[in-house]
Formats: C-alpha cells, sequence, structure tokens
C-alpha cells in the first residue's frame, strides 16, 4: 500500500515555467517526473509504478504473441554500427564516447544491429526460422530541440522488436502478428489511436505503418478521409496529378519584372502588366537546399511550401537537411536569388527535384536566371525536366483523397508505435543468412516494431487528463483507489486502514492519505491531481456508517455503507 505520510512525493500547484504540454505540466505538478536536463528526466515513484505498469501490459501482449524477450547493453561498440554505414549517416543525433583506451562506442538510438548479429550467432537454419525477439530498453538520440517534456526526449524507454523469416510471405505474417499484438496492447492502454500509413524512411523497407495517438498538441500530422477512411501520416501522402498536353502553350517568353523576388511581388507585376487573374498558383518556387552537404533544387507550386520533413522522409537516407544560406549562393554565382528557374539547373551541377503537382506538361511563370527577370510559358518536359519527383509541398486540409479524392482533413497525433517490413537491408549488411531447405545459403528477410513506452505515459496523460489533473486508465495508475482519511480523529484513519488493506488483499492496489497535518481541501486537491481511478473519502460521512466513493474520470460520486464499501469499488474497478 502506498501511504502518503512515508511516500516520496511532493505535489505542486503551479505549472513549470518550462512546461509546453498539458502531460508535462500535471507530470511534473502531480510528482511523477523531475527535470534533470534538456530532455533528460528522473521518475519518481509514482512515475515509476505508472511506466512499469505500461511496460507489463507491453511484456503480456509480446509474450502473448509467441515473441520472446531479450535484453541489449545501451552502451554499444562501433564497428557494428560501422558496418551498416550508421556511425556517420545517423549524423550528430548518436551519442559517441570513447573509453580510457580510445575505442569507440555509442549509446543505443536503436538496436538493428544488435539484434541481427545476435541471431547469426546462434542461428543458421531455415529450420529455426520464423523468429520473433523483443526487448523494453533505454535509448538514446541527441535531440537538437528536445520539448514536450518525456515526448521529445533525449533518453526514453522503447520496446523494440524483431522478425527473422526465410522470405516476404513469412515476413507478412511476422507483421500482421505484431500489427494485432499492438491494437490489444494499445486497447489495453485505454488509447484511442489511428492505424496511418507511413514512409520508411532512413530505415529502408517496404511497408510502414504508425500508430497514431490523436492529440492537439502532438507533433505529428497526419490526414484522414472522412469518405474512404485512408489514413497516413503527412510524409507518406501521396498526391496523384494527371499529366497535362502541353500542346498549343507558346514558346518560352522571359519578362522584365523588375523588384520581385517574392511570389506576391511577382504576381501583382504579372496582374499589371496582363491584365489579372494570375495567382500564386501559377508561379512555381524552386527552393534551393542542402542535402547531406550536396546541393539540391525543389519545385513546388508558388501557393504551397516546402514540408522539409516530408521531403526529407521521402528521399530517403538522408540525414541533414536544410535552406541555402547566403555563403551557399557564394558557391553558385549562376544562381540569381529571388530569380531562380529550373531551366539551367543542369548547368550548375544541381539535383533537380519536383513535387508531382509540377506534373509533365504543366506551365509555369518562374524565374528566368538573370537578375529582375522572369519568364511564363516554362513548360515542365520542354524546358526543363527535372531529375525525379518526392513529395515536397505541404499537405492542407481540402487536398483530395488519393484514393477517392473526397477533400482529406488533418489532425495532430503523438507518435505511439511504428512497424515497419525492413527486408534485408541489415541482414545483407550484416551477413546474416542461413541455409534453405535445398542447402542453399539464404538472406534472411526482417522486420522491425517499436512502441514508445515512456512516450505513451504522455499520450495517455494528454488524452485523459482534465482541468483539475491526471485520469489514469484501471490498468495503468499507479494505484487503482486512492482513500483519503479526513479529520482530527483516530476513527477515520483507522477505518480507512482497513478498507485499504482489505482492497490490498483481493489484489486491488491503493494509495492512502493518512497525512495528519494536510488539509481535507489539500487531500482531495491532491487526490484529484494524481490521478488514480477511483476516490474514497472516509470522513464525516463516517458518522452514519458511509463512505463517499468517486469515480475520478465522470466526477460520479456515492454514499455507500462502510460493509459495501468494498464490493461497490470492485463492481467500479470492473
Amino acid at each position: 500500500m502506498l501511504k502518503m505520510s512515508t511516500l516520496f512525493l511532493r505535489t505542486l500547484r503551479d505549472d513549470p515555467a518550462d512546461a509546453e504540454v498539458t502531460s508535462h505540466r500535471l507530470l511534473v505538478r502531480a510528482g511523477y517526473i523531475r527535470r534533470i536536463a534538456a530532455g533528460i528526466y528522473s521518475w519518481l515513484p509514482l512515475g515509476v509504478i505508472t511506466l512499469r505498469n505500461i511496460e507489463n501490459v507491453v511484456r503480456q501482449e509480446m509474450d502473448q504473441a509467441g515473441f520472446q524477450e531479450v535484453h541489449f547493453p545501451a552502451l554499444l561498440p562501433r564497428e557494428a554500427y560501422e558496418t551498416t554505414n550508421r556511425w556517420e549517416e545517423y549524423g550528430p543525433s548518436l551519442f559517441r564516447l570513447q573509453d580510457r583506451k580510445g575505442a569507440d562506442y555509442l549509446l543505443g538510438p536503436t538496436h538493428e544491429e544488435m539484434f541481427t548479429l545476435m541471431v547469426k550467432s546462434e542461428y543458421s537454419s531455415y529450420k529455426d526460422l520464423p523468429l520473433s525477439i523483443y526487448q523494453i530498453q533505454t535509448k538514446y538520440r541527441d535531440e537538437a530541440r528536445p520539448r514536450s517534456g518525456i515526448i521529445r526526449g533525449r533518453e526514453f524507454v522503447m520496446k523494440d522488436s524483431y522478425s527473422f523469416d526465410i522470405d516476404n510471405a513469412g515476413l507478412d505474417i511476422s507483421y500482421q502478428k505484431h500489427r494485432d499484438a499492438y491494437i490489444s496492447c494499445f486497447n489495453r492502454l485505454g488509447l484511442r489511436y489511428n492505424i496511418v500509413r507511413a514512409v520508411s524512411g532512413a530505415m529502408g523497407g517496404s511497408k510502414s505503418e504508425e500508430f497514431l495517438a490523436p492529440c492537439d498538441t502532438g507533433e505529428d500530422t497526419y490526414v484522414l478521409c472522412p469518405s474512404c477512411g485512408y489514413a497516413a501520416n503527412v510524409e507518406a501522402m501521396v498526391t496523384k496529378v494527371a499529366n497535362s498536353d502541353p500542346t498549343g502553350i507558346p514558346a518560352l517568353e522571359e519578362l522584365d519584372t523588375p523588384n520581385t523576388p517574392t511570389i506576391d511581388s511577382l504576381v501583382a507585376v504579372m496582374n499589371e502588366k496582363f491584365g489579372g487573374g494570375y495567382t500564386a498558383a501559377d508561379t512555381l518556387k524552386n527552393i534551393m537546399l542542402v542535402a547531406d552537404a550536396k546541393p539540391i533544387a525543389v519545385l513546388v507550386p508558388g501557393d504551397r511550401e516546402v514540408d522539409l520533413k516530408r521531403l526529407q522522409e521521402n528521399l530517403g537516407g538522408v540525414h541533414e537537411l536544410r535552406v541555402f544560406e547566403e555563403a551557399d549562393f557564394a558557391h553558385y554565382p549562376g544562381l540569381v536569388k529571388g530569380y531562380i528557374g529550373p531551366q539551367d539547373a543542369a548547368k550548375s551541377g544541381i539535383t533537380v527535384y519536383a513535387d508531382p503537382r509540377v506534373a509533365p506538361g504543366t506551365s509555369w511563370i518562374s524565374g528566368a536566371n538573370k537578375k529582375d527577370r522572369h519568364a511564363r510559358f516554362v513548360v515542365n518536359g520542354r524546358d526543363f525536366t527535372p531529375d525525379a519527383y518526392v513529395e515536397a509541398a505541404e499537405v492542407r486540409a481540402g487536398d483530395a483523397c488519393p484514393e477517392c479524392t473526397t477533400e482529406i482533413i488533418i489532425d495532430r497525433a503523438i507518435e505511439i508505435g511504428h512497424i515497419f517490413q525492413l527486408g534485408q537491408k541489415y541482414a545483407q549488411a550484416l551477413d546474416l543468412t542461413v541455409l534453405d531447405n535445398n542447402g542453399k545459403s539464404h538472406v534472411v528477410t526482417m522486420g522491425s516494431y517499436g512502441i514508445g513506452v515512456s512516450r505513451a505515459v504522455a499520450a495517455i496523460a494528454e488524452q485523459t487528463s482534465d482541468a483539475i489533473g491526471l485520469n489514469w486508465p484501471v490498468e495503468i495508475a499507479p494505484a487503482k483507489v486512492h482513500i483519503v482519511a479526513t479529520g482530527k480523529e483516530d476513527l477515520p484513519f483507522d477505518t480507512a486502514l482497513a478498507l485499504g488493506e482489505e482492497l490490498e488483499a483481493l489484489g486491488v492496489s491503493v494509495m492512502l492519505d493518512d497525512r495528519r497535518d494536510a488539509s481535507a481541501g489539500v487531500k482531495f486537491k491532491d487526490a484529484e491531481l494524481i490521478g488514480n481511478p477511483v476516490i474514497v473519502i472516509v470522513g464525516k460521512a463516517l458518522a452514519d456508517g458511509n463512505v463517499e466513493v468517486r469515480v475520478r474520470r465522470s466526477g460520479d460520486k456515492q454514499e455507500v455503507a462502510l460493509g459495501q464499501a468494498v464490493a461497490t469499488i470492485t463492481q467500479l474497478l470492473k
């Protein structure tokens, strides 16, 4: 039993100054976590119990599905990550360090290499497969901007699992088993979530889906079609645009457009010179970027912005992406800032990517690569040809669903799970092979599956909290019942203790507020802030042989006879 007279707990009445989101604010105020440094948090007893309860749900569902638990160190040697090129490719997000002998190590951000090498060292035959193994482990990533409390930290707890199969057919089965296990897991945790299509990005592989918990302050944006049910994160949203017939479009025409370095100024001049009707959608933005030290140009319609996160995910394998700076323009004197067009990109050795909206045959107003000059009737496929097409433009509410053309809606969410069909990327790099039924060496096919365990604490807090505090589902609350003893006499305290012991004997976890020096008002506020599912008040009603039972989530309350209290509470918990 958690007795508040001795529990290592201090609740706060004021919000922490650095709190950006509800979960961060309430978890600190209720005494679950404390900040150590940017993106690094300590867990106090209530936080540890809640975190472990979530771990237990995840572990039970993994075990139920037939997956086996292993455990790796967080401190890992460089060699395996160098073999897969991730020692460098992971970029500045990787925590690198050396031991006293100068050997290189890292703090594991993810463990694909370790899982692959473990299976390689133990298995050699197709008869050993399929196999799915998992761990619940602390991960480390040097986030550039850690924020939102434990939603995006530099140290976090994650469940990561990997499947190993002889072929893609086996991978499909393993993937579905993990998907089903995730559904069971998140249902038990009381989370509202959507399963959406995602891109694999630097992870590689083919099929990829995210489990997103809707939340107004979430960092992930996803789209939903209210008609056909299409769901995808914005990075995976597909744009379908038909090619245009350029027949009849006049030849490219250069125009004198002084002082028009912006889209708005260009549209104003075009309407002034040519009688109106032009909008930003008729213009072509040529955005200059640096992708892993290489210059690229990205073409999007002038009424759209480039979504850098979306672009980076769809480029795949790009670790650093930034907008051109003055120093970059100095290296390419042929690029006239504010008047860049795609017509001469090849001369500068710049790779040109076009958003699908810049479809073959479409005609645009674009920079003429000369100061104060633009060009109109610039046709894709005639006057320029992109090196590749990539989803890069921002997605907006009202864009067409790629499957049924209904207008999509956009929502925000916290990513709580992600599943990938990795394929053979890591198995090939680390030479994970088994002998098939013909005695021939065969590269193993892998899947990767992650759940943000510590992030789930925040996601549940975001979805279930209210104006007065946290509001945990029964299965993960630090205690199922919060008993508050009030008054100055011994009887309420003795009665509360006896009630708690009776509940604990039935397997119902109890938090008992047995503090003698705290007022009833303070105790009530703490009970509401801490957020256990059922609150029982042993106080004034005891004179009539009753106690008050409150349901934290609904606010419903009732007086029940002391002798019926246990039965009433256990029924409510069901």
